[in-house]
């Protein structure tokens, strides 16, 4: 248990940051599993704009320091392909 007031402090801070962060992540992959049903179920157009927004939200959570910037690449990545092999395979 911490005595001094600068380790309360600390804990307080943790606490809030670690909300907060969980809370980016769950939104985080929210926007990527709508992205997953609009290339499941929806239009081409409608799956380019949905990867838009998750494109945007995954930088964003990495330049909050939730995820690593090399994470963050990756997913991107891994989005994009799914869109393209999507369209590849429907033309």
């Amino acid at each position: 248990m911490a005595h001094s007031l600068s380790a309360k402090k600390r804990i307080r801070q943790n606490i809030k940051n670690n909300a907060r962060n969980r809370w980016r992540l769950r939104a985080m992959r929210g926007v990527i599993r709508e992205f997953l049903e609009k290339v499941a179920h929806g239009t081409p157009a409608e799956a380019v704009e949905s990867l838009n927004k998750a494109s945007k939200v995954i930088d964003r959570t990495a330049a909050k320091g939730v995820i690593h910037k090399n994470q963050a690449a990756r997913r991107k990545s891994r989005l994009f392909k799914r869109l393209k092999s999507k369209s590849a395979a429907k033309a």
